[in-house]
């Protein structure tokens, strides 16, 4: 097997979200090389998905703009990280070959993922994620005339109903488990950000219902009814579709494999200039911490101007940075999980979609490691990411630090490379 080529760049940007786009804008006029590397088809991310059933908002039609006019910017889309290696290298694959990807400085903007927690019925067809139901809805995923019933944590859920709606589905609640005096304790917070208060008055709903939860999904082969706790009171709505998401959970992975720290809430750890614990090193967006487009655009740039060594004009960002450091604080504050989630599944309730491991099972085993060796708990092919989340929350497990591989990848790519360090 030959060995793979290796490619250089001055810097790497691993995302291309609007955390990913603002660190290549802003480090463009300097003249360095950059590569930016995203998984998905296009440059956008989750929030700027693009799709047959998608309006870009203009920040992100003017970055992908700016992105096309700097001839210094590689853009590889459909690109993921296999494994960290050696030497600020990266091992890294497309659809088509596999390559070394050397680098100067390296930028993290790999954003966050959905927290799905189990519950009876999560796991019947017609139940996803709320964040998953807008990326279906994106891609064109027909929904006219369904009932759909969105349940969860935090402002996600609206902008998801909005839109189900908007695609023609008939929302029939949409249920935040945060009690209403937390959530008008944070609509009262957003005067502090009139853009928000604009965006929260678009997305109202009469289908909204505060301290209100997900307590089961019934149904013969796929979604019939779903069963809600509110107020104290427990209704079933007949339904099509429930969407149930948690709030997000900051992509710290291929950041822990470098050897990069965390924060107490389990983000990627920077400084004011958004470096990272590890030299040369830097993160922007929602993997420091979950706070919205506008955070992740502000120390996108932060990082890009840092990492060309620009610090003048980056420290004029660090205003706007603490200002949305804010706005992420009251977030988190306002939509924190009520404990009774924790006591939503059942023993017979699968945990580990992928090995089919219950909440029964787990319960007899006091962390991740003995869980892994008795019942195969996160050896599927998510490798953890949903159920460790889920183990993390339910049962305080703390998950050890991801190892090479990080994502499946062609044999050719691993014999090209040889040994993969641990």
């Amino acid at each position: 097997m030959n060995p793979l080529k290796t490619r250089h760049c001055d810097v790497l940007i691993i995302g291309a979200g609007p955390a990913g786009l603002a660190a290549a804008v802003a480090a463009a006029p300097s003249g360095a090389s950059i590569t930016v590397v995203d998984d998905n088809p296009a440059p956008g991310g989750q929030i700027w998905r693009d799709g047959p059933s998608v309006s870009l908002p203009q920040p992100a039609k003017q970055l992908r703009a700016a992105l096309a006019q700097h001839t210094n910017i590689t853009m590889l889309s459909g690109t993921r990280v296999v494994a960290t290696l050696p030497h600020q290298h990266l091992l890294l694959e497309d659809p088509h070959t596999g390559w070394r990807q050397g680098y100067e400085k390296l930028i993290l903007c790999i954003g966050a993922r959905e927290r799905l927690l189990p519950f009876p019925g999560w796991t019947l067809p017609g139940v996803t994620g709320a964040g998953g139901l807008q990326a279906l809805i994106k891609g064109g995923m027909p929904v006219r005339g369904e009932r759909i019933v969105i349940a969860g944590s935090g402002p996600l859920l609206l902008a998801v109903a909005a839109s189900a709606q908007a695609a023609g589905a008939q929302v029939l609640r949409v249920a935040e488990q945060a009690p209403l005096r937390s959530v008008l304790g944070f609509g009262a917070g957003l005067l502090r950000w009139p853009t928000k208060v604009l965006q929260a008055a678009a997305l109202a709903t009469p289908h909204y219902r505060t301290s209100s939860h997900v307590v089961a999904v019934q149904g013969d082969g796929r979604v019939e009814s779903v069963q809600l706790r509110q107020s104290g009171k427990t209704l079933t709505l007949a339904c099509d579709r429930v969407a149930c998401g948690y709030g997000l959970i900051p992509n710290t992975q291929l950041g822990q494999a470098l050897g990069c720290a965390l924060t107490p809430d389990h983000a990627l750890q920077v400084d004011l200039w958004q470096t990272t614990s590890l030299a040369n090193h830097f993160a922007a967006g929602e993997c420091t911490g979950v706070g919205g487009s506008d955070k992740a655009l502000v120390e996108g740039t932060l990082a890009g101007l840092a990492a060309v060594g620009d610090f003048t004009q980056a420290q004029t960002y660090a205003a706007q940075r603490h200002r949305w450091h804010t706005f992420a604080h009251t977030l988190r504050h306002h939509f924190a999980l009520n404990s009774a989630i924790q006591q939503l599944p059942a023993p017979d309730t699968v945990v580990c979609r992928c090995e089919d491991v219950t909440h029964g099972e787990l319960l007899k085993h006091s962390n991740w490691t003995e869980a892994k060796l008795h019942t195969r708990c996160g050896m599927g092919a998510c490798q953890g990411r949903i159920c460790g989340a889920a183990a993390h929350f339910l049962y305080g497990w703390e998950l050890p630090v991801p190892r090479n591989p990080l994502s499946p990848a062609r044999i050719g790519t691993l014999a090209g490379q040889g040994a993969i360090p641990e």
